[in-house]
């Protein structure tokens, strides 16, 4: 039991709940529309099973395969240098299996939604694409973006496992609204998460928003990107009659909770208050949004 704490520790396996509730607000979207197109259609069990278990397994393998490739780097920031690995709380080896099973099992999970195939077509280039973003700020600082996109995957990806593949070509909008949406919230909450190791990134020379323009700078992109956010959202009734008057009020909400977000993350006076700060905005109100959407959702298109 006490390994199992360490390895879910060491993926963070909480913050699962940032992506999830849209993943699963988006298959809410598509079996509403199912049924308005076909009453007599029905929500398979393997695959409500099948988003569950991709969403889980693709995450802890990201995180994991993170925690190795940023061990080194990880050894010499003050702020991340009790993490598993630069402790030697667990081995190198052991997490490259746990990588390992999860990305098998991610792939194995995807043959759930058979004879829906797209899923296991696309599964490996996927997985490569969220593998890949753990060197990316080796490179750009962009990375923020990078790490965006692998959450708007979450969505799109759930619409196209409950939506006929009849209805895929073309592209229909809600999941791509819904997904460009959590691209820039997910962005923004990043960026002001990356402002803790400003000093540290520049010294090193790893690409980060706050590292390379600075921490007033980086704020005023996550506000700017935040805005979007919300509008992105504001816009998804737009696409999708089912939603209306609720689930905007929902969307007023989250621009609240989002301005305090910001406004709670901003550096005071005192720098070690301030990244306290960061981590209250980062994994308390960003949970917040997330689920409260996915209920505020679910309640307007069946319930309201």
């Amino acid at each position: 039991m006490n390994t199992i704490v360490k390895y879910l520790e060491l993926i963070r396996f909480s913050h699962t709940l940032f992506a999830l509730p849209f993943a699963l607000l988006s298959a809410a979207m598509a079996v509403k529309l199912n049924l308005s197109e076909n009453p007599a259609w029905h929500l398979r069990f393997t695959d409500a099973a099948g988003i569950l278990l991709c969403m889980v397994f693709a995450r802890s393998a990201a995180m994991s395969f993170n925690r190795i490739a940023d061990r080194k780097i990880d050894a010499v920031n003050p702020r991340t240098a009790n993490r598993h690995l630069p402790k030697k709380l667990l081995t190198v080896s052991s997490v490259w299996i746990f990588t390992t099973c999860c990305s098998l099992g991610f792939i194995a999970s995807t043959l759930l939604f058979f004879p829906n195939v797209i899923p296991a077509v696309f599964s490996v280039p996927v997985l490569f694409f969220l593998l890949l973003y753990s060197y990316a700020k080796r490179w750009t600082a962009g990375a923020h973006f990078w790490l965006g996109t692998a959450l708007m995957l979450a969505p799109m990806a759930a619409w196209v496992v409950i939506r006929p593949p009849t209805a895929l070509v073309p592209p229909e909008w809600p999941p791509m609204i819904l997904g460009l949406a959590v691209l820039f919230w997910s962005s923004s909450f990043d960026i002001i998460y990356a402002t803790q190791d400003a000093e540290f990134d520049k010294k090193t020379g790893l690409h980060s928003v706050p590292g390379r323009f600075g921490v007033s700078a980086a704020f005023r992109l996550a506000a700017l990107c935040q805005a979007v956010a919300v509008v992105l959202f504001a816009a998804v009734p737009l696409v999708y009659p089912p939603f209306g008057v609720l689930f905007w009020c929902g969307v007023a909400v989250t621009a609240v909770i989002l301005a305090a977000e910001h406004w709670i993350a901003t550096p005071k006076k005192e720098q070690s208050v301030a990244l306290v700060r960061v981590n209250i905005a980062f994994f308390h109100l960003n949970a917040v949004i997330s689920i409260g959407l996915f209920l505020i959702g679910v309640l307007d298109a069946f319930v309201v």
